[in-house]
């Protein structure tokens, strides 16, 4: 019984076996006796060679509205969003102290005025008496001293004047500094624009003595002005005048065009990282585009349109604007060709000379990841 019992377990051992070598060989890759590659097709495209960078959005032309005179901000005539007009009024602070100060400076001044009449009179007398002096003395009715003594008189009533007249001036000067100052309580729109910011609200009391507080922000936003942040790695590779373009984080799908205009001397540095900005403008007709809005900047180094491409990695470079790729026949079999090489964005590479449209190129295994290869489109396993 014992020896049954071992020749039907030896049996399904053998057969097990046989099962797993027949599962094995169905599963398998079978080779066709022909090599597998990725390949992908040369094909027209457009490259370009960029340099990339984060960016602010800012108006091109802004301005903080402040006060110049402290006081309570009584009125404020407009809100965020509003479009204004130059010249338009804005705000305005309590006046009550500026106007009682220029009613104290007005009566100071008419106080003044009615001296400098006491004095003229005065000087018309002291004249009338020096030239009645002069006259005796000619008839030898009086003495020189009281003749000195009116000359004197004289002379003193004229400083007297001089000295009213020049704190008529100042009062005068003060007059229109505080009359200034309460013009300042009414605020207008030094320029066109939206108002964008109000950081200061009604009833909120300003002190402009020290510094001058902020009541709102006016901005023009029918052209904006991007503030792009470049590496110090990059910044050689840009120029005043290059393409450029860009999108928002809330609208990939467009772009907009403009110029690189200024890159600024002194850099940023954040975090141990040199960083420089450069400056350019676009329009911003529909107000599309928004202040501290953060952008995807693409400064166009080269370009090239509707040229023949193949993918980067498919290149075997062999000298300066040359290179060598593998070319998959119809055969079956691959064969080495020298091409002319231009411009490459590191995913594509244009070819000038060697490839026609539609030519099937081998990208390495090593360097082709399978399919999908670079680019992610285009590719083929043979």
């Amino acid at each position: 019984m014992a020896k049954r019992g071992n020749k039907a377990w030896v049996w399904i051992i053998v057969v097990l076996l046989i099962v797993v070598a027949g599962v094995t060989w169905w599963l398998w890759p079978k080779d066709d006796g022909q090599p597998r590659f990725n390949t992908s097709k040369a094909e027209v495209r457009n490259l370009e060679v960029v340099v990339t960078a984060t960016g602010r959005l800012q108006p091109l032309d802004f301005v903080d509205v402040g006060a110049q005179v402290s006081g309570q901000l009584e009125r404020i005539h407009v809100q965020i969003g509003d479009e204004v007009e130059e010249g338009q009024l804005l705000a305005e602070i309590d006046a009550t102290v500026l106007e009682a100060r220029l009613d104290a400076t007005r009566a100071q001044l008419l106080f003044q005025k009615g001296q400098l009449r006491e004095r003229e009179a005065n000087r018309d007398l002291a004249e009338i008496n020096l030239n009645r002096q002069q006259r005796l003395l000619a008839d030898r009715a009086t003495s020189e001293e009281l003749v000195q003594s009116a000359e004197a008189t004289a002379r003193a009533e004229n400083a007297r004047i001089d000295q009213v007249q020049a704190q008529i001036e100042q009062t005068q000067s003060s007059l229109r500094a505080e009359e200034a100052n309460l013009n300042y309580t009414r605020i207008f729109a030094p320029m066109s624009g939206t108002v964008v910011s109000m950081p200061a609200r009604r009833g909120q009391t300003l002190n402009a003595a020290q510094t001058t507080p902020t009541i709102m922000t006016i901005a023009n936003l029918s052209k904006m002005r991007v503030e792009a942040q470049v590496s110090e790695a990059d910044i050689s590779r840009l120029s005043n005048g290059m393409p450029v373009y860009f999108t928002t984080l809330g609208n990939r799908g467009q772009r907009w065009y403009s110029e690189l205009e200024l890159i600024e001397p002194t850099p940023q540095i954040e975090n141990n990282v040199v960083l420089y900005n450069a400056l350019f403008n676009v329009p911003n007709p529909e107000g599309r585009l928004l202040p501290q809005m953060t952008t995807q900047v693409f400064f166009v180094v080269e370009s090239a349109d509707d040229v023949l491409s193949v993918p980067f990695a498919a290149v075997r470079p062999s000298g300066r604007g040359q290179g060598t790729v593998e070319v998959l026949r119809a055969n079956g079999q691959t064969e080495t060709v020298t091409v002319r090489t231009g411009i490459t964005d590191r995913v594509y590479m244009e070819i000038r000379d060697g490839l026609q449209v539609g030519d099937e190129v081998v990208i390495p295994r090593q360097q082709g990841g399978g399919q999908g290869g670079p680019g992610g489109r285009g590719m083929r396993m043979f």
